[in-house]
């Protein structure tokens, strides 16, 4: 998986969190807005180590 692929797969639980929240499953929405931030984390930190 390439970083394009991740990017988008990172928008996309990111987007679907808002609109979970939005229509009030907010304990789903959390964990959504959780993960995208933990996965994002993850590949900074990846590309700060290759570097």
């Amino acid at each position: 998986m390439n970083d394009l692929q991740k990017d988008i797969l990172n928008g996309l639980a990111f987007i679907t969190g808002v609109i979970g929240f939005m229509s009030g499953e907010f304990i789903i929405s959390s964990a959504l807005f959780a993960s995208t931030t933990v996965a994002s984390n993850i590949n900074v930190n990846r590309k700060k180590r290759q570097d």
